[in-house]
């Protein structure tokens, strides 16, 4: 082994390739043959895993809801687009163009992107302030650059999740992928990292999305019953998708729509999923959807598919699910208090209630918090 001083390693190392090679045939022989030749799941194996990422609906009715919903949230991209066309002198006013200009000219450097982010951040919560969307914590959110390993392992932004139980002053972080800098001395380009679509990433990932709903559950605690069964996807992202759907209306123009985009986004999950799964859609039209309609590059485009069919079949259902519960139980809660809704205490009181799920979370709604504002 060059590069080292470490002996005695031979024996114990062929010893370990000749095991990897003896797994490696029984899986060939004894496993493969009985495997499918179809990455779809059977029926109810698809609709037990839609149950456990905490979606009620059928397959059918995610299709029904979701088209609806891909095309209400196009139509609002193509009325804005062409407002942000003329602004900015663009020849185009098709939202596709229009996201493609955005992209280009917006990308923020790997080594401004931190200071930007936080920038961002404070400008977001000037908003949830003056606005009274929500009650803030007195601390300051964490956001970092990822790692080189953590941007391998997981490319996207994302939050770093502390732990629930036995937490001892841990808080969850936004993390924002590492960029590398090519020969040429500029920085690689993601969607993850141009300026329209940095206020809707930290919005989500940030405050007043995950960062605050986590942090919310740390600071007020939460029980062992609630951090351990009631934790899915649907009450997690749902309010990371809501949260962006509250800030968006005093957002940039631009960043409003950009946000409409990954609305459509999770709006396309929630209907592509399932029809993969029922062989309905082939990957490669799902994959030309995305690119051509969505605007998404073909790397992210590709990670959907894979997603979709066989690393977590069922959970990009989840944050569009997720969403429409929230928006419905919101309408539900102006309609019964009229004048005496108060947003910043409804959403107070949904984030107090820690992990639920939707319809949990509804009757808690219904049943305390609205008779508590008459």
């Amino acid at each position: 082994m060059s590069g080292t001083d470490l002996t005695g390693w031979q024996e114990p190392a062929e010893t370990l390739a000749g095991q990897l090679r003896d797994y490696n045939e029984w899986v060939r022989e004894e496993i493969l043959p009985r495997a499918r030749d179809d990455f779809r799941l059977p029926p109810a194996m698809y609709a037990d895993a839609l149950r456990n990422w905490g979606v009620d609906a059928s397959p059918e009715e995610l299709i029904r809801l979701a088209t609806q919903g891909y095309m209400d949230i196009r139509n609002e991209m193509m009325a804005l687009a062409p407002i942000i066309a003329k602004q900015k002198g663009y020849a185009s006013g098709d939202y596709r163009d229009v996201i493609r200009e955005l992209k280009a000219e917006g990308q923020i450097d790997g080594d401004k992107l931190l200071d930007r982010y936080h920038e961002i951040l404070e400008e977001i919560e000037k908003i949830v302030v003056a606005e009274r969307l929500v009650t803030l914590p007195e601390r300051p959110a964490g956001i970092r650059i990822g790692t080189a390993a953590e941007t391998a392992a997981q490319p996207a932004a994302h939050l770093d999740l502390p732990r629930l139980i036995g937490n001892t002053g841990e808080y969850p972080q936004f993390v924002i992928p590492q960029l590398k800098k090519l020969d040429d001395g500029s920085w690689e380009q993601t969607d993850d990292t141009y300026e329209a679509g940095a206020w809707t990433l930290t919005a989500h990932e940030a405050r007043p999305g995950h960062e605050l709903q986590f942090s919310s559950m740390i600071e007020t605690g939460v029980s062992s019953a609630r951090a351990i069964f009631a934790f899915n996807s649907a009450n997690v992202e749902g309010w990371g998708l809501y949260a962006e759907a509250i800030a968006k209306p005093y957002l940039p123009l631009e960043a409003q729509l950009i946000s409409l985009q990954f609305r459509l986004m999770r709006a396309a999950r929630m209907f592509l999923d399932p029809m993969l799964n029922l062989g309905r859609i082939s990957p490669e039209e799902a994959k030309s959807l995305m690119i051509e309609d969505i605007v998404v590059e073909e790397g992210w485009a590709q990670n959907e598919i894979e997603r979709y069919t066989y690393r977590i079949p069922g959970q990009a259902t989840a944050y569009y699910y997720g969403y429409l519960n929230m928006q419905g139980l919101r309408t539900q809660a102006e309609l019964a208090l009229r004048e005496n809704f108060d947003q910043q205490a409804f959403h107070d009181f949904v984030l107090a209630q820690g992990l639920l799920p939707p319809e949990i979370l509804k009757r808690a709604v219904l049943e305390e918090f609205v008779p508590s504002q008459m």
